[in-house]
């Protein structure tokens, strides 16, 4: 790798890189849309049921977690896809593992959520 002496304008450049990418993510990738949606009905239900700061920094780090691996995914089948366009096990194998750590801190998420929800929503009755 190139070893380039520090830049605040080349790092304020890679910072609009990233920006663009997740930009793409959002508007592109039809799962990303789901955990976006997800993640407004969350936030909204945080608000409505007034979380603490600490239940509020478990449900900010499930979603840029479940948003993290979805990036992940993303960015691993689009260079899979572009390695290998025809068919090959070990590629729909990576993919696989990509789209099943997704899953994970998907569910993950999720049980945070019901962690901190559902003593709320008793409460209630």
């Amino acid at each position: 790798m190139n070893k380039k002496k520090f830049s605040f304008k080349r790092r304020i450049r890679s910072f609009g890189f990233a920006f663009r990418g997740i930009g793409k993510l959002i508007k592109e990738e039809h799962n990303a849309w789901i955990h976006c949606f997800a993640a407004l009905c969350v936030i909204v239900a945080g608000f409505c049921f007034g979380l603490t700061v600490m239940e509020w920094v478990a449900i900010v780090f499930a979603i840029g977690s479940v948003l993290a691996a979805e990036a992940f995914n993303t960015a691993i089948e689009a260079l899979c896809d572009f390695a290998s366009p025809a068919y090959q096990e070990a590629i729909k194998h990576t993919k696989d593992l990509a789209a099943g750590a997704v899953l994970i801190v998907a569910i993950a998420a999720a049980v945070v959520g019901l962690l901190i929800f559902i003593p709320k929503i008793m409460a209630l009755c």
